[in-house]
């Protein structure tokens, strides 16, 4: 389009995602964009014509992009956004920071940010779901973010202001998160080193960690991410929803639904996005059947089905 912005950053017309989403599945984007810097994004945006759709994409762990691909301006933040500093015991970190990488330079600091080691994706993603796991959540902790709007200003957002709910947030579409600040409790680095390898390995244990997954499939129908602890209750849980109504083990196309934890959606290669969307409508189907519980998405989908 002759009337885009050029910017110092990588702009490509029809960029397939399916590389881009753990996933691995997903039509092109009419054009991904890779901002060189904070600068670059904003002149971009203040420049992109108001009637191009924008999409901030993370690293595509919690991701489902149709085989159509998507028809706006995918933004995609990498180096330059992925900074993470501490002070006391504040820590800021980009939006393209890896939620593991933040916990763990915050431990070997002496701050306690423990939950997000294991939550797969990027602090942007984080932010805009609010991520938690054990009982705590990015709303627990988060002081605010700086983004950057639809027409390229830089603005500063109070965790308030982002109304947090299991996982949601009122950030206006098409606003890219560049930068979230939170505050941990203070903490001895080896013990929190101690705790992270601790999640580690329960998390390998009882999750498909090296099948192409994205996550937990669906959110909890109790509302809330499991806790952890030897009181956590699991009758509204979303994987025990769906092993009472037979759907463990599920198989559509190159989709299933892991027999390891019944609410991951798997590509077990060559599945398609209308394998994988197709399999969790047909599992929310059953469930709704077998216990009347309506099972709600945590994989965003996006973009249109294959136009054939």
């Amino acid at each position: 389009m002759s009337n885009f912005p050029t910017p110092r950053g990588r702009l490509t017309p029809d960029r397939p995602l399916n590389d881009l989403t753990w996933l691995r599945v997903g039509g092109p984007a009419d054009w991904l964009f890779q901002p060189a810097d904070l600068d670059d994004l904003r002149g971009f945006l203040e420049e992109l014509p108001r009637d191009v759709p924008v999409f901030p994409m993370g690293v595509g762990s919690n991701l489902i992009v149709r085989d159509g691909g998507i028809r706006a301006c995918v933004i995609r933040l990498g180096r330059g956004f992925n900074g993470i500093s501490v002070d006391g015991v504040r820590v800021t970190a980009g939006a393209a920071a890896l939620d593991a990488h933040v916990a763990k330079r915050s431990a070997e600091a002496g701050v306690d940010l423990t939950f997000l080691r294991t939550i797969p994706g990027s602090i942007g993603g984080a932010v805009r779901m609010n991520a938690g796991c054990y009982g705590t959540y990015v709303a627990d902790h988060l002081v605010e973010v700086r983004a950057v709007t639809r027409g390229g200003d830089l603005v500063v957002i109070p965790a308030a202001e982002l109304s947090l709910q299991y996982r949601q947030s009122a950030l206006p579409e098409g606003w890219v998160l560049v930068e979230a600040v939170f505050e941990g409790v203070p903490g001895d680095p080896e013990a929190l080193a101690a705790r992270m390898d601790a999640q580690l390995k329960k998390r390998d244990e009882t999750q498909p960690t090296k099948d192409r997954t994205a996550g937990s499939t669906f959110r909890n129908p109790a509302g809330f991410s499991s806790t952890g602890q030897a009181d956590d209750v699991h009758d509204l849980k979303a994987w025990k929803v769906i092993d009472e109504a037979g759907m463990r083990g599920a198989v559509q196309g190159g989709a299933q639904m892991s027999p390891k934890h019944s609410n991951f959606l798997v590509n077990t290669g060559g599945a398609t996005a209308a394998d994988l969307e197709g399999l969790g409508e047909s599992v929310r189907k059953k469930v709704f059947q077998h216990s009347g519980i309506e099972l709600h998405w945590e994989i965003m989908r996006v973009g249109e089905p294959d136009r054939g």
